[in-house]
């Protein structure tokens, strides 16, 4: 094996365990009293192996106390590990917790040089890295001030360019691509572009499984402190999407037949169960009908609260109808969080004839296709109406803003929609 391909981290049998105790007194007897326990052990790292070598971007997907950041700050030598070994080659920067080397009593530019000798670099070194930490935060003036009278956003901006330009070997982060405002979002995710250019090591921990998706080459996954997935990006990631809805992604799916209908025999199960349901949801209508369940789904019929949006999915909603209803109108809207209408259709646009519902059916309506819109988090709308007599639109029930989903992607997009294009590029003589 050549130098190349050896690890740069090498991780075999990690074990963490906090004990855990009812009550405070009884942690202060177990100390003075030898013989005396009173505590649980909670494991949060249970026999972890994991080899990373240069040049790899591993994304680490799990649930919250999954075990993530325990991983992180072991591999850091923030916390010790109850038993096992960690072996690390090369200077490793950490994104956990930004500014946790700083002295808020100094100011920014004393704790830049502070930040450094605490990484192990020179005042040379230091000095060297001065003016391209100074420019990466933009803090302006404020660096000459004490590090206390920042606002959160100064602090997190200078932490950040602390961090990230001391050239390290192996780069950690977790869930800090986020500081700051846009511009400074943009300026943090070009470096990191950089580091993956130069073939640095990292490891990267984030919910937002569309950073995990553009950014990542292997994913592992956590769960109870376990490592259960160590693979490709996109098989880590579709078994993550069924692990947050509580599907047990070594099953095979169960698929439903299911379409526009008139009748429906109900199992007591609900779809929404399954998904991130608003509570801050608004409802109206004239109650003629009532849009009681929904849910998203993809092509095996799992839910999804996650997609990618070059997938096909299928959105479904049932509605039951307290009355007799010519031709019901059956709608689909999605929303931004701001509450802008990013998409939407209805059976009425795709002249999709529904037919009569009487008092007591129950209809399931069906919305099936790619949802081609830029990665983000939006919210899901479905509704029931008709025309009346009198031509106008009448709401029998509307569920606005009922489900949160996300939209993730296997490729960058520029602006709102995802626009797959068939490009052809010749060259002519001039």
């Amino acid at each position: 094996m050549s130098n190349t391909d050896e690890p740069v981290i090498k991780i075999s049998n990690l074990v963490k365990e906090y004990k855990m105790f009812a009550r405070k007194k009884d942690r202060l007897l177990e100390t003075v009293l030898p013989g005396f326990h009173k505590h649980t052990t909670f494991r949060a790292m249970d026999n972890l192996d994991l080899e990373l070598r240069k040049g790899e971007v591993l994304g680490i997907l799990g649930k919250n106390g999954a075990g993530k950041s325990t991983l992180l700050k072991m591999i850091t030598g923030v916390v010790s590990p109850t038993s096992g070994n960690i072996e690390v080659k090369g200077k490793v920067s950490s994104l956990l917790e930004l500014g946790a080397a700083f002295n808020p009593e100094l100011t920014g530019y004393e704790n830049i040089y502070q930040h450094g000798q605490v990484m192990g670099l020179t005042d040379k070194e230091i000095k060297e890295k001065e003016q391209e930490i100074i420019d990466f935060a933009d803090i302006g003036e404020h660096l000459s001030q004490p590090v206390k009278t920042y606002s959160s956003g100064m602090f997190a901006r200078l932490a950040f360019a602390c961090a990230i330009n001391v050239d390290p070997d192996i780069l950690i982060v977790d869930e800090v691509l986020s500081v700051g405002d846009m511009a400074f979002q943009l300026k943090c995710f070009k470096k990191f572009e950089q580091f993956k250019e130069k073939g640095k090591t990292i490891i990267f921990v984030t919910h937002n499984v569309n950073d995990v998706m553009t950014n990542c080459n292997r994913v592992i996954i956590l769960e109870n402190g376990k490592k259960t997935f160590d693979g490709s990006v996109k098989d880590g990631v579709n078994r993550y999407k069924k692990i947050i809805v509580g599907i047990n992604p070594d099953e095979e799916p169960v698929k439903e037949n299911i379409v526009i209908s008139e009748k429906y025999e109900e199992n007591g199960k609900l779809w929404k169960e399954k998904f991130n349901q608003n509570p801050n949801m608004i409802e109206y209508g004239n109650k003629e009908a009532d849009v009681f369940d929904y849910g998203v789904f993809d092509e095996e019929g799992n839910p999804a609260n996650m997609f990618d949006n070059g997938d096909v999915v299928t959105f479904k909603s049932k509605v039951r109808f307290n009355t007799k209803v010519n031709e019901p109108i059956f709608t689909l809207t999605i929303k931004d969080f701001s509450g802008k209408d990013v998409t939407g259709t209805n059976t009425n646009i795709e002249k999709k004839s529904t037919g009569t519902f009487e008092k007591g059916d129950i209809a399931i309506a069906e919305f099936t296709g790619k949802i081609p819109i830029a990665p983000g988090k939006y919210t899901v709308s479905f509704s029931c109406t008709k025309y009346n007599e009198s031509g106008e639109l009448e709401a029998l029930n509307r569920k606005y803003d009922a489900l949160l989903i996300e939209v993730i992607t296997t490729k960058s997009t520029v602006g709102l929609v995802r626009l797959d294009s068939d490009i052809k590029v010749k060259k002519v003589e001039g």
